[in-house]
Formats: structure tokens, C-alpha cells, sequence
């Protein structure tokens, strides 16, 4: 089958690899029929992220349909349309009885390994490095998944890929995001980045009780999405000053709640430590860049709560803990609990509540991926979302 496979930094290429087999009583194998280029997606490709191989499969925002069952599962049948959810979970250990999904104590194969870097192992992902379990991604023409039983969830009829493709991460993701504000009936949310995990961070708040949500980036097209669909208020840092602008826009308190959803490959408005990366990134050292949140400490109000959706995948210096302890703010962070989320976020969009079909900009095949994942990388031809039909 063709799938995208990781070749090295800024290296994506398209290769023949076997078809998935069940390993598993637990498998099941799906011809995916739509899977989606994430954000995440850009730290393996730009080389930030530990413990990728050459040849490795990528991706992990897939759905299609049901072609083989393995004898233990009992949920899904041969011909079933599921979306697949990023994270591994095994439904029974401690974290999953407690539906923190992506904590799982039984999905990562690999779980020494993380722990090495970690102190403990998250759940194993799909096409995110060998450390996170080594797992084939979806980015291909099919995908085995396991543990079947726990992840994926049945699609209705009459729903197109668009609709729901996304309940495999980022509409999930953004949710998330928002519910570990601790959002309370008419607060003031910073958001910022208006990628797509913020588009949902954005919705969400509003779902949530926000009185106000603003959302912070410096990409037209991006701050015109967040504006048009979220019906946030914009700025864009490279024209005005975040904290002097959120000063004023709260009357000096700060937002009540603020969400980073950029992580790793976050930007500044200049500076010398942006310099120092860029140049660091020239000769291929990665560098998380902690702008954003040392940003967000400084503008969040006193006993008020940061939420990182964005991801980090090292050591991060820079980061202000100082005035974050002594305003007592509160941090909740972590990857996502998709299938804590799957089916009321479903309900959602059977409901009309939302279509989250608004983020896609860019779509194509397989053999268009290498080129795409450029285009993403690079935020050109105002791409925001790219979605796959392998």
C-alpha cells in the first residue's frame, strides 16, 4: 500500500510498505477513506521530536471503513465507517477507568523507553514516534488498530468525512483545551494561535459559558477565521502589543482564562531570543520556544488558569515560573482524552451545533502529501487545514 512515510527533517515521502495485518485479537484494519495533516504533524517534520526512524508511517487524524475484525472484537463489524482517535487506550487500567485515556498504562509497547525521558509512559499514539510506541499512522491507504473496542466510534449514515473527521484530534483537542480552563459563565479567554486545535479551543469556549473570547496570532487568514466562524476578537501581535492590548481590553485585570495552543514551534514579535533559535534551527537544533507561554503567565489575571493544548517535546527554558507562582496561577496540560469526548462531541455535530468542516483549506492524495506538508509547514497559499483522500 502507499503510505507518507518520515525519511528525516523536512522529509516526507511517499512509499510502498506492506498492508497491516492482524497482530491482534483486538485489531480491526480500515481502508481510510479521509485522514488530515496536524500541526503535530510539523514537529516530526521539522526533526523536533526524539526516536523517529526512517521509514517510519505518519499521521494519526484517520477514519474509513471496517475491512477486517479480529476474534475478540465485539463493537464493530466488517463495512462499519469509524473515525479512528489518536491515542491507544486499553479500557481497563487505571487511567482508563478513570477515562484519561491518553495516560494508559498498557498501550505503549515501547512504555521503558518513554519512561526514560518522561519518569512515567503516556498512551501509545498513532504515528508519533517510536518512543510513543512505534505504532503505523494513518496517513496511508490502511491502517491497523488496536485495541478496537476502546477507540474508534461508528459513524451515521449520511454524515460526510468532513463533518466528523476531525473527532479524531483537533475538534477533541480544542475541547479539552477549553474544559481545563475551568471556564466560568461569562470569562474573559485568550487564545493564543488560530491554528486549527485554537479554531476549536475558540468554539468551545463559547460552548463552555465564555463572555468574551480573544484569540491572538498574526496570519491573516487564520485571525479572518477566528473572527468569521469563532466570532472572537483578533490581535495580531506583530501589529500591537499583546499585554498592553489585553490590559486594556480587561480593564487591567487580564483574561480570566488563556489557552496556548502553539507549543514548539511558537513565534515572537522579534526579540533576540527568536534570533538565537532561528539560528540554532539553521544548523538543525531543535528549540522549543516558550514566547507563548511566557506570554500567556504574563497576561493571565491573578488565580487565573493557563490550559496547554500546544505541544511540547522537550526541556523548555525561559518560562517565567516566578511570576507564575507568585500570581497563583493554576497549569493543566496534557494530551488528549479523545474517547472521553467522542460521543458527545458526535452529538454535536448530528445536532447542527457545529460543522467542522469550517478549518479545511487544502485537500489532495497521498502522492500530493510531500508537497502539502510544505505548504503547511510554511503557512503558504493561507493554508490552515489539509485534509488527505488516499
Amino acid at each position: 500500500m502507499k503510505a507518507i512515510c518520515w525519511h528525516g527533517r523536512q522529509d516526507m515521502r511517499v512509499d510502498n510498505v506492506d498492508d497491516p495485518k492482524i497482530l491482534d485479537a483486538g485489531d480491526v484494519i480500515i481502508k481510510v477513506t479521509s485522514t488530515a495533516i496536524c500541526g503535530s504533524d510539523l514537529h516530526l517534520y521539522n526533526g523536533y521530536m526524539p526516536s523517529m526512524e526512517a521509514g517510519d508511517v505518519v499521521g494519526h487524524e484517520p477514519m474509513g471503513v471496517v475491512m477486517e475484525v479480529g476474534n475478540a472484537v465485539t463493537k464493530l463489524s466488517k463495512g462499519d465507517r469509524v473515525v479512528v482517535p489518536f491515542t491507544l487506550s486499553c479500557g481497563h487500567c487505571f487511567f482508563c477507568e478513570r477515562l484519561e485515556y491518553s495516560l494508559c498504562d498498557e498501550s505503549n509497547p515501547n512504555a521503558d523507553m518513554a519512561a526514560k525521558v518522561m519518569g512515567h509512559s503516556p498512551a501509545g499514539l498513532f504515528g508519533f514516534s517510536h518512543m510513543l510506541g512505534g505504532f503505523a499512522g494513518g496517513q496511508a491507504e490502511y491502517l491497523r488498530v488496536p485495541y478496537a473496542d476502546v477507540g474508534p466510534i461508528k459513524i451515521p449514515d449520511g454524515i460526510p468525512d468532513d463533518q466528523v473527521l476531525f473527532l479524531s484530534d483537533i475538534f477533541p483537542t480544542g475541547y479539552m483545551a477549553a474544559e481545563n480552563c475551568g471556564i466560568e459563565q461569562g470569562d474573559t479567554v485568550a487564545v493564543w494561535g488560530c491554528g486549527p486545535v485554537a479554531q476549536f479551543a475558540i468554539q468551545s469556549a463559547w460552548m463552555l459559558g465564555a463572555g468574551r473570547v480573544v484569540a491572538i496570532d498574526r496570519e491573516p487568514e487564520r485571525l479572518e477565521m477566528a473572527r468569521t466562524h469563532g466570532k472572537a476578537e483578533t490581535i495580531h501581535f506583530e501589529q500591537e502589543n499583546v499585554y498592553e492590548r489585553l490590559m486594556e481590553m480587561t480593564q487591567g485585570r487580564g483574561p480570566d482564562r488563556c489557552i496556548d495552543a502553539v507549543g514548539a514551534e511558537a513565534h515572537a514579535a522579534g526579540g533576540v531570543r527568536e534570533v538565537i533559535d532561528d539560528a540554532k534551527e539553521a544548523v538543525h537544533v531543535p528549540a522549543n520556544h516558550p514566547y507563548v507561554l511566557a506570554e500567556a503567565i504574563k497576561c493571565c489575571r491573578k488565580g487565573g488558569t493557563i490550559s496547554i493544548p500546544g505541544v511540547y517535546t522537550s526541556t523548555l527554558n525561559g518560562v517565567p515560573m516566578g511570576p507564575a507562582m507568585n500570581k497563583a496561577l493554576t497549569f493543566k496540560m496534557g494530551q488528549t482524552h479523545v474517547q472521553r469526548y467522542l460521543k458527545p462531541l458526535l452529538q454535536k455535530i448530528v445536532e447542527g451545533a457545529i460543522d467542522p468542516s469550517f478549518v479545511i483549506t487544502h485537500r489532495g492524495s497521498l502522492d500530493q502529501a510531500p508537497e502539502l506538508y510544505k505548504t503547511f509547514e510554511q503557512r503558504s497559499d493561507k493554508c490552515i487545514k489539509v485534509v488527505l483522500n488516499p
